[in-house]
């Protein structure tokens, strides 16, 4: 039964893993962010951030606005966190609602953008653009319910398009055996992630973000080599006490999500609502790859296929692999 159990996983990993040369690159998806702020009756400061391709490249995405919008300054424009900015002041009698802003070029993409729009008067909007709908006519009066849809959406998109903390989630199902402990696992990487989440967003703990991101790629290499040690006959710590490798590295992997929600900022008027929904977007995008991922078993367990024995290391070598290339990158970055 338990070689059985192998040749299964392996079928399933070896069917994963022909995904793989589209992952190397984690962080492709990133949402583009315009935040705009009435500083004066009718005049408003705008930050357009454009997410980099590298620092002197960025995606084609422009912010076009209604032809009675004036810029009353010139765009200056920057490099901040890994992506481009700019920033001008635009002027408009009677304000900018009832006008329509786009973004030229996203329906080109498969990317986001978070537009915050706060008036003088403390109201503040909130608005996902998509490939799929790249203009948006400014509200008198959002809802509460506009920022719980946009933040949950923001939430489930970035943790299933941040492939390595995927990877990581699929290195421990490789990894981790019975169903009970499994469910501690992903309960343990859950309640960690969503700790750091929610004091790095509210600003109680501050972490760089380039060292986070070199050990996020640090835990999914030390998970595959626990793989290894596994199927050579000496289980590591991970197989024994899945749990804590799953809350310790779990604990990083918020400081990463962390860092993707300070990249769009939070609603001031509704900073739990947005952080709230944020982290159940999270938590449901994690879920619906488990839930693909148990799919993709339930397959090869009824196609029943017996790969050779040496396959296992193919899917197990290409995660370890990929996740340190990602390392190496993410270190060398400190010096670029």
């Amino acid at each position: 039964m338990a070689g059985r159990v192998r040749h299964i996983r392996t079928s399933l990993c070896l069917l994963i893993v022909g995904m793989m040369p589209a992952l190397v690159d984690a962080h492709e998806m990133r949402p583009g962010y315009l935040e705009i702020r009435e500083s004066a009756t009718d005049t408003y400061e705008v930050l357009w951030k454009v997410p980099a391709l590298s620092k002197d490249v960025r995606l084609a995405l422009y912010v076009r606005f209604a032809d009675d919008v004036e810029e009353v300054t010139e765009p200056v424009v920057g490099f901040l966190g890994g992506a481009h900015t700019q920033r001008m002041r635009i002027h408009r009698d009677g304000g900018l609602t009832g006008t329509t802003v786009t973004i030229d070029g996203l329906d080109k993409t498969f990317t986001d953008v978070l537009l915050r729009f706060e008036r003088a008067d403390g109201i503040e909007l909130t608005h996902r653009f998509t490939p799929s709908a790249v203009s948006y006519v400014f509200e008198a009066a959002p809802g509460r319910g506009q920022v719980a849809w946009t933040y949950l959406v923001l939430g489930t998109e970035h943790i299933l398009l941040g492939i390595d903390h995927l990877l990581f989630v699929l290195a421990l199902l490789i990894v981790v055996v019975g169903w009970r402990k499994l469910v501690g696992t992903i309960t343990a990487f859950t309640v960690a992630h969503s700790i750091t989440l929610a004091l790095a967003a509210l600003g109680f703990v501050h972490v760089p973000g380039p060292p986070v991101e070199a050990v996020i790629a640090l835990s999914i290499v030390f998970v595959a080599a626990e793989i290894v040690r596994g199927r050579t006959g000496n289980p590591g710590l991970t197989a024994r006490l899945p749990w804590i490798v799953a809350m310790t590295f779990g604990l990083l992997h918020g400081f990463g999500f962390a860092g993707a929600l300070s990249d769009i900022g939070l609603p001031q008027s509704a900073i739990p609502l947005a952080l709230f929904t944020f982290n159940v977007g999270v938590e449901i995008g994690q879920l619906m790859f488990i839930g693909g991922v148990l799919v993709l078993y339930g397959v090869a367990r009824r196609l029943q296929p017996v790969p050779p024995e040496w396959a296992w290391r193919v899917p197990t070598y290409a995660i370890g692999s990929i996740a340190a290339y990602w390392m190496i990158e993410r270190v060398a970055g400190f010096w670029a």
